[in-house]
């Protein structure tokens, strides 16, 4: 197990390599955000190349869009406008999902499944919890039906934990606007 001062140590190694003093809160990469799982294998940053300060990473179990998660990107979108000039900005929401998720041995456990969605558990087989291709179509059609805004992408991406590689199962396309 890593300890505190192993993670100490790296940090200082990162002042010392890495920082990028006056890094601004706005990213650099305009409005990419990555939501995606907590599984260690699975890391945004690393599997798609991101560098510091290219994109906002969201991550839970199965980078899953639920409602928690629109509650986060509302909460972004607005942080985004206050350091923009209460601009609204243009969003590339990069929906990860990967193959062998934890998440898919859960199937027999409805009502945790039903909570952790928030929705009734007649509704969980749309969410495709025991696919990841399914489950980004099922995800990224959940943000074109909630999230309405101008220059807003999203796009839907499978990491194969067996290859390294990515698919795309979504490619990226404007959501509706009201």
């Amino acid at each position: 197990m890593v300890g505190v001062d192993e993670l100490l140590w790296r940090n200082a190694e990162f002042a010392a390599g890495a920082f990028q003093e006056g890094l601004r809160l706005t990213l650099r990469g305009g409005g990419l955000m990555v939501i995606g799982c907590v599984d260690p294998r699975v890391d945004p940053a690393h599997v798609l190349g991101l560098r510091n300060g290219e994109a906002a990473v969201l991550r839970n179990p199965g980078g899953r869009i639920t409602p928690s998660t629109l509650r986060a990107l509302k909460t972004l979108a607005k942080v985004g406008e206050v350091y923009s000039g209460n601009q609204p900005r243009p969003t590339n929401l990069v929906i990860l999902h990967h193959t062998k998720c934890g998440l898919t041995g859960l199937t027999p456990y409805v009502d945790l499944l039903a909570e952790y969605f928030e929705v009734p558990a007649a509704e969980l087989p749309a969410r495709s919890v025991d696919d990841p291709y399914g489950s980004v179509r099922a995800d990224a059609e959940i943000i074109r039906q909630r999230v309405h805004r101008p220059n807003y992408l999203v796009s839907g991406l499978v990491y194969d934990v067996d290859t390294g590689l990515v698919d795309v199962v979504v490619p990226p396309a404007q959501v509706p606007v009201d």
